[in-house]
């Protein structure tokens, strides 16, 4: 895997979600590699930690389109790794499709990276790890929102806004070591034990910003 990225021109990325662990990982893999970042997140008194050179730290709202249009005007792509469990799962995440949609279209911004889960890649063609008969039921309802929002990215983006959710493995694991690489498949689960730490899910979306190779796809990424 090319992770050398001494030929690319610095970028403005906006990464919503910035105070959760891939949005942490995501904002340093983007500084580190000399790119300015605009870390939104709901209270910025709770996250100064994330102020730094190359980083300015601003309050937002994924789902609402007009925080998302006014925040990410200027910016070449955006990040979406914002989360919440107090809200129903697919309430939430259409409503951040929604707003992605919208918002970035009328930044101007031409790159969303979102953020997916491993239960909704297939085992076999038509198979999901979530549609398994024993698989929990509070587990599937949660990944049906993510289910749902692939849906409404892919029925409502236009072709100004070139999409990707990215879907770490089972084990997406913050207190794994960086790799410096990872392995990807489109749609499926990977073999192996689908282990990936932040560091490396951060190295495969910052990839896919400086160099996008893939499009309107679930990509799976795992060490």
């Amino acid at each position: 895997m090319d992770n050398d990225s001494s030929t690319i021109d610095s970028k403005n990325v906006i990464v919503f979600g910035a105070g959760g662990r891939v949005g942490r990982a995501a904002v340093a893999e983007a500084v580190a590699r000399g790119h300015r970042v605009t870390a939104v997140v709901r209270d910025p008194a709770a996250y100064r930690d994330l102020e730094g050179p190359g980083i300015t730290l601003v309050r937002g709202d994924a789902t609402d389109a007009a925080s998302v249009a006014a925040l990410a005007a200027g910016h070449d792509a955006a990040v979406n790794a914002a989360v919440r469990l107090d809200v129903p799962s697919v309430d939430f995440f259409t409503a951040a499709a929604k707003a992605m949609v919208a918002g970035l279209t009328e930044a101007g911004v031409g790159r969303l990276l979102t953020l997916g889960i491993a239960t909704t890649l297939e085992t076999a063609p038509g198979v999901r790890i979530m549609d398994a008969p024993d698989f929990p039921e509070q587990y599937r309802t949660f990944s049906q929102g993510h289910v749902a929002e692939f849906e409404l990215l892919a029925a409502e983006a236009g072709p100004g806004l070139d999409w990707l959710m990215v879907v770490p493995g089972m084990d997406l694991n913050a207190e794994a070591e960086r790799t410096g690489g990872y392995r990807t498949s489109v749609g499926t689960v990977l073999d192996g034990t689908g282990r990936i730490s932040h560091a490396d899910l951060a190295l495969a979306l910052l990839d896919e910003i400086e160099r996008p190779r893939h499009s309107r796809v679930q990509l799976g990424v795992s060490s």
